[in-house]
This record gives structure tokens, C-alpha cells and sequence, in this order.
């Protein structure tokens, strides 16, 4: 049986992530470690590529390197509290849609009010760079929720590698079994 290969996307150098772990946030390579230890598609799926950091904004990032708008997925990194308990999340939603703040996230954090944390909050909590938070190393504690159109079979997923100076590509189906996801129906809704 052929081992499976690296993904590819548009016109960027894709690598294989854990043979470059310099390339991405501290975090975020230590739980690249750990998950390949429990997973093995880790090393052979997970691939990263280096790019300008003033080119990490998803429209851009997708302008200049021929890069399909479906494949790209964001990660937000959303907060509310209950009783005076605070309760973050992560969302992770594809690029072409929103994450569901107001309705979708707020019920599942079941808080009265949810939104988006304030940069300076997500970037200390998660460890990672603003435009390059990735569910990929989050702390424990903090909900990842994924949307189930981003888990799709057959499809990559082009994430954030906790800086701006990379990016990872994996496929969906292997984002969904990254220890710690909630893979969730309807967690986003369409731009425009």
C-alpha cells in the first residue's frame, strides 16, 4: 500500500509540517508532536509553507498564490460568562462563511452573550501571533469548535500555523480528529 502523499494547493511550497516545526508557533509544534504520536497521518498529511507575513490575510493569501477561496479556514477565538464564569472557544469556519456568534457559538457556550475576544486577550491566551491563530495548540480549557463543512471528506483545510510567517494545509477529515474538536453542524452561515 502506497503511503498516503503531502497535500498540495496553488503555487506555494508545501513541506511536511513535522520536519519544520520552526516554522510555526511554539504551541503549535508541540501539539504537532503530540498528535502525531497518537495519530500517524499526522507526519504524512499535515503540511506547512512559509510565506511573507504581510501576505497572511486570507484574501490576500488566496489572491497571490492561486489559492480556491473554499479551501482556506478561519479560526476565531470567541468568549462569553455565566455566573461569572468566562467560557472561550475557538471556531473554526470556512473563509467563504461567518461564524455564527450570536446565535450558534453563544447557545453552545450557553452564555448570555458571546463575542469576539479582544486581540491582545487571544493572542496571550493562545500563545500565538493576530491572523495566525490556529486550532492547532490552543490551550486546554478553551472549546474548539469546527465546522462540519470544514471536516469534509476529500477536502484540505488551509489554517493558520499560530504565526503569520506560515500557513498549514491538511485535510478536513484529519482536522476533525485533532484531539480536543467538537465537530459542529451549522456553526457558521454564509457570507452575504
Amino acid at each position: 500500500m502506497d503511503a498516503p502523499a503531502l497535500p498540495t494547493l496553488g503555487s506555494l511550497l508545501w513541506e511536511p509540517a513535522l520536519d519544520h516545526l520552526d516554522l510555526v508557533a511554539p504551541v503549535t509544534a508541540d501539539a504537532l508532536r503530540r498528535w502525531a504520536d497518537v495519530d500517524p497521518d499526522v507526519a504524512a498529511l499535515v503540511a506547512v509553507t512559509e510565506i511573507d507575513p504581510d501576505l497572511a490575510d486570507t484574501a490576500t493569501l488566496n489572491e497571490t498564490f492561486a489559492l480556491p477561496v473554499e479551501a482556506s479556514a478561519n479560526c476565531v477565538v470567541v468568549g462569553g460568562s455565566r455566573a461569572g464564569d468566562e467560557r472561550v472557544a475557538a471556531a473554526v469556519v470556512r473563509a467563504h462563511t461567518r461564524a455564527d456568534v450570536n446565535t450558534r457559538i453563544r447557545k453552545l457556550l450557553d452564555v448570555r452573550k458571546a463575542s469576539f475576544l479582544p486581540t491582545d486577550r487571544a493572542t496571550a491566551g493562545s500563545g500565538m501571533e493576530y491572523g495566525g491563530i490556529t486550532p492547532v495548540g490552543l490551550p486546554e480549557g478553551w472549546r474548539v469548535l469546527v465546522d462540519a463543512r470544514v471536516v469534509t471528506d476529500g477536502e484540505l483545510a488551509l489554517i493558520g500555523s499560530g504565526v503569520r510567517r506560515s500557513k498549514l494545509l491538511l485535510p478536513g477529515a484529519l482536522l476533525g480528529r485533532l484531539p480536543g474538536v467538537e465537530v459542529v453542524d451549522d456553526l457558521a452561515v454564509p457570507v452575504g
